[in-house]
């Protein structure tokens, strides 16, 4: 096995282990010392791997969207989905990635509500990471409009929409712990089946 997979598979493990140290001690409080405690190596070893604490964190928050980007892909580019069929699809992946990193969301709550004590915006923090995932939508409904499968509508005040579902996913799992966005596929099936039909 060469040096770089052995290291790709030390960083991924050192990720998984500081989700856990973020949850448990919140983003605040969590330190490189107490990533390295929980990783079982020095902090000089960690330094090997990253800076400080805010990179591991949005590492870790970078890899999350990359996989919801790369498997949203494979959905977007399948010819045999009407946009219909593909806007619901993308739209319960993403609830469904949301489902599975319920963890990570909790910690990122944490930290946006560290960032809303500070100078910096939690807002601009947020539309900065979830612009592309916004794109994705516009682009489908925009696809679906020009293929007659979609009705004339502001795509705008749709993106808002499927955009509110997803934060609505995000709060009911971070703050009222649920675990399970299920219901919420319903409201996209309704609304997905309102912008098609008559």
């Amino acid at each position: 096995m060469s040096i770089v997979v052995e290291h790709e598979i030390r960083r991924r493990k050192i990720l998984e282990r500081a989700v856990d140290v973020f949850v448990d001690e919140g983003f605040e409080n969590t330190t490189f010392q107490k990533i390295a405690d929980r990783c079982k190596i020095t902090r000089t070893t960690l330094y090997l791997y990253f800076h400080n604490k805010r990179e591991i964190f949005n590492y870790s928050i970078k890899q999350l969207l990359n996989k919801v980007e790369g498997d949203l892909s494979g959905v977007l580019k399948n010819s045999r989905l009407s946009h219909a069929e593909k806007l619901k699809r993308t739209l319960s992946m993403i609830l469904d990635r949301l489902e599975e990193n319920r963890r990570l969301l909790s910690v990122i709550l944490d930290y946006l509500l560290c960032l809303s004590k500070s100078s910096d915006t939690a807002e601009s923090r947020v539309r900065r990471r979830t612009i592309r995932l916004r794109h994705i939508l516009a682009g489908v409904l925009i696809e679906g409009i020009k293929a007659g499968e979609i009705k004339k509508i502001d795509v705008h005040a749709a993106d808002d929409l499927f955009y509110g579902i997803i934060e609505t996913a995000i709060f009911r799992l971070t703050v009222f712990k649920r675990q399970s966005v299920e219901e919420l596929k319903g409201t996209v099936e309704f609304a997905v089946r309102k912008l098609c039909g008559p």
